[in-house]
């Protein structure tokens, strides 16, 4: 897994396949709350590599399928000048279908999708 010093990636036809670990955050802004799970540096890279190709539409942002524990969702991961990697929004019903509190570090999977 990343962050540990391994990573596990597999390809398919529709995308990349990656896990890793991360600690999960709250950026507060104005009335609402939002959580994220912060990508390792060297995971971002990759995924900017392998998946994200040299042009992207909009700002950048990949859809991705997240898997956290028994909990699966798409959303999109989101790259962030400030960290120097990708972000990976958790919604409430992630967070509390899987207990997570902030500060807390979890096992994730990521299913980057080149197609939907």
């Amino acid at each position: 897994m990343t962050g540990s010093g391994n990573k596990t990636a597999r390809s398919s036809a529709t995308g990349s396949v990656y896990r890793t670990r991360a600690k999960l955050w709250r950026w507060a802004g104005g009335k609402a709350s939002w959580y994220f799970f912060t990508l390792p540096k060297a995971l971002s890279d990759e995924i900017r590599l392998v998946d994200a190709g040299p042009r992207r539409a909009g700002f950048g942002a990949l859809k991705v399928q997240a898997t956290l524990g028994a909990t699966t969702w798409e959303t999109s991961l989101f790259p962030s000048a400030q960290h120097q990697a990708y972000l990976l929004p958790v919604k409430a019903s992630v967070r509390k279908a899987e207990g997570l509190a902030e500060g807390k570090t979890a096992v994730l999977q990521i299913a980057v999708r080149r197609a939907w």
